[in-house]
């Protein structure tokens, strides 16, 4: 029966599965209440009144991404099996006598065989007996009792896992929009290249060279920014499942029953929590990283200006067009450009307009 309720328990609320109890792509089961509480973890930018209109969150036993529709967790499959044998297992245990009470065993002194473990020496942060205390290595310590010394330290333990938990689930938030900001990028660039591409089109021979290799330009950032969001989110989540591997010990360590066991494994777990908790050496994203808008090309010349063309900054387009918006209008229709569309001039070229190369500007990575 043991066995079966291990099965049995959600690894969310690490009880009994609450029906309803949904199925999760990768096979795993999930309480409803908890699917939607790791979703709305995931999403923090969603409001609650949108949570069921489509989303992802990933699985906390396999990390399997799960994709939802727009229904979000009421979509996913009831598994049915599952609450049937949670309604079984409930009954043959209320009818099953209550198995007897394992009896506790207190470890004894490595120094003196026949004495129990009973005191905390403080001063060296170590439980022993009595013995020692009296007439052994410990005699000019402090001491104190082990039940005070074990309340205090699980009392520390259970601060520092509650920690942890807070911050994994602000890591998984971090995590999620990282991955946001890596399709953002995707998108962004495709838009900017599409809209390169058609005004490219009506001019396609003469710049069909440039058009190339402009677009290979904008290729380049996308690609540069991509990897470096993928990079960065791998080191998260390798840094995520560190933590998740310590705050199972720590639960671990939190159902031994024993103080003097539980004390001797305490020290070195608090040591790797505090190493751990700390996320300093991971990187962070600016604001706008994934813009990639600075792709803005302006097209105001023909014949030889049009094979010098490159893009521009969004203070140079400014200056150009209050200085040519008169001219602009006397020959032809104005040439536009907003967010990175590509824009064309009917302006003959001068001598040093027709040299000179629009710069390109690009946001560093961090």
């Amino acid at each position: 029966m043991e066995d079966l309720e291990k099965q049995l328990i959600c690894p969310i609320c690490l009880e009994l599965f609450t029906k309803p109890v949904v199925i999760l792509p990768c096979q795993h089961n999930l309480c409803r209440k908890c699917a939607n509480d790791v979703f709305q973890s995931s999403n923090p930018y969603l409001s609650t009144r949108t949570a069921s209109s489509g989303g992802r969150f990933r699985c906390p036993s396999c990390r399997h991404e799960v994709v939802l529709d727009r229904h979000g967790v009421y979509g996913l499959q009831r598994n049915l099996l599952v609450e049937n044998i949670i309604d079984m297992f409930k009954q043959q245990s209320s009818s099953s006598t209550p198995a007897p009470e394992r009896k506790e065993e207190t470890p004894m002194c490595d120094v003196h065989e026949d004495e129990k473990i009973n005191i905390f020496c403080v001063t060296h942060g170590v439980p022993t007996c009595s013995m020692c205390k009296v007439f052994g290595a410990h005699k000019d310590c402090e001491v104190a009792p082990i039940s005070s010394i074990y309340q205090t330290k699980r009392t520390e333990l259970s601060d520092g896992i509650t920690m942890m938990v807070g911050n994994n689930d602000r890591m998984q938030g971090i995590i999620s929009q990282l991955e946001e900001a890596c399709r953002a990028i995707e998108e962004n660039g495709r838009r900017q290249k599409t809209l390169v591409c058609e005004k490219f089109d009506h001019l396609y021979t003469i710049l069909e060279e440039k058009k190339r290799d402009m677009s290979q330009r904008v290729t380049a950032e996308q690609e540069e920014k991509v990897n470096y969001i993928r990079t960065l989110t791998k080191k998260y989540g390798d840094h995520l499942e560190e933590s998740c591997k310590i705050v199972e010990m720590g639960i671990q360590t939190l159902e031994e029953p024993e103080m003097a066991v539980f004390l001797q494994s305490t020290k070195p777990l608090l040591k790797k929590i505090a190493e751990v908790s700390s996320t300093a050496h991971l990187d962070k994203v600016e604001m706008g990283y994934e813009n990639m808008d600075h792709y803005t090309v302006d097209f105001r010349k023909e014949g030889k200006a049009l094979r010098s063309i490159d893009f521009f900054q969004d203070d140079d387009n400014e200056e150009e067009e209050g200085d040519n918006s008169g001219a602009e209008e006397r020959d032809g229709p104005a040439a536009v450009s907003a967010g990175g569309a590509v824009s064309s001039s009917v302006q003959p070229p001068s001598s040093q307009q027709s040299s000179s190369s629009l710069n390109q500007t690009k946001t560093p990575a961090t």
